[in-house]
């Protein structure tokens, strides 16, 4: 039976959500799976990937074949470079704590590429926010002094006007 890990849609119109699944290759895009691996939510940013590492390994091992975006995801959380790894110890390149040893390594410099687009994102967002809020305070300064009653002063008549005005 050829085993495919692909994704299965769920969430509504407009909002989707995925489940990461090992299912029969014949069964339908919705239907039937062999077991769920993990969620993928392509509605936030960074899209937010959770999977379970040790039982897609296994699966891939076994001789699942990844779809293009499921292949994509997996090297994104770094399935395909344990799979890549777990091949080196078997084959002998190296030993099981340098493989893991790597392996750490490699998630270590991931997550921070991670968290520097998270930051990135973080405060071009709250720059946008403060610039939007300084707009806000000129248009509405600009509406107050608009609005503002206008106070006519008048000013007291001099002696000189009230008697040109009473010779005429």
């Amino acid at each position: 039976m050829p085993v495919k890990i692909r994704l299965q849609r769920h969430g509504k119109k407009g909002k989707p959500f995925y489940w990461i699944v090992a299912a029969d290759a014949r069964s339908k895009r919705d239907g039937k799976y062999l077991e769920k691996l993990g969620t993928y939510n392509p509605n936030t940013n960074p899209a937010t990937v959770n999977l379970d590492l040790d039982g897609t390994v296994t699966w891939l091992e076994n001789g699942a074949q990844p779809t293009d975006t499921a292949r994509n995801l997996l090297s994104y959380k770094g399935v395909m470079m344990k799979k890549h790894l777990n091949g080196g110890v078997k084959k002998g390149a190296f030993t099981e704590e340098q493989a893991v040893e790597k392996f750490n390594a490699w998630m270590a410099t991931k997550e921070g590429t991670i968290a520097g687009k998270a930051s990135g994102l973080q405060a071009s967002a709250d720059a946008m926010a403060a610039k939007a809020l300084e707009a806000e305070k000129a248009v509405n300064e600009a509406r107050i002094i608009a609005n503002a009653p206008e106070v006519v002063v008048e000013e007291p008549a001099t002696e000189s006007e009230d008697a040109t005005g009473e010779e005429e």
